[in-house]
C-alpha cells in the first residue's frame, strides 16, 4: 500500500473510532485507555484527532483495538437499524448476558479480552471465527 494510501486509511480509521468513542460519550483518558494508546500519545492528542488534525499511531495494539471497536459499532448498527441511538446507548446498558456489567466497564476492565467478549455478543460471525467453528465446519 502506497504511503499516501495508508495515510487516507489511517485517518479514515481515525476520523471513524473518534466518532463512535465520541457517540458513547467517553472522556479522552477513557479513550486512551480503550485504544491502548502508546504512552508517547498524551490525552491532549484527542483533540486533534477529533478534528482532523492526527491521526491515530501506525501501532499494532491501536490497530487492532480500532477494528474491534469499528465491528462492535458496524454490529450494533445491524443489531438496532431503526434506532442509532442504541449505539451510543447500548454500550452504557447492564447487560443480562454478562452478569448486569455494562459493555463499557468490560471493555475497560478487561481490556482486549473485553473488546473480545462484547464483539463476540453482538457479532456471532466474529464468535464463530474465534471458536475455530470454521475450522472444524469446513473439514467435513
Amino acid at each position: 500500500m502506497s504511503d499516501d494510501k495508508q495515510q487516507q486509511a489511517m485517518a479514515d480509521i481515525t476520523r471513524a473510532v473518534m466518532h463512535l468513542l465520541d457517540k458513547w460519550k467517553l472522556d479522552n483518558k477513557t479513550m486512551h485507555q480503550i485504544l491502548a494508546m502508546p504512552d508517547t500519545v498524551k490525552t491532549r492528542n484527542f483533540a486533534a484527532f477529533r478534528d482532523g488534525k492526527a491521526v491515530f499511531p501506525n501501532h499494532p495494539d491501536v490497530l487492532r483495538r480500532s477494528q474491534y471497536l469499528l465491528r462492535i459499532a458496524d454490529a450494533l448498527r445491524t443489531a438496532y437499524p431503526m434506532n442509532p441511538k442504541m449505539v451510543g446507548r447500548w454500550i452504557h446498558q447492564g447487560q443480562r448476558r454478562f452478569g448486569g456489567r455494562t459493555p463499557i466497564s468490560m471493555i475497560l476492565a478487561d481490556g482486549e479480552t473485553g473488546l473480545v467478549a462484547v464483539l463476540s455478543e453482538l457479532d456471532c460471525t466474529f464468535a464463530w471465527d474465534c471458536s475455530g467453528s470454521r475450522a472444524v465446519s469446513a473439514g467435513k
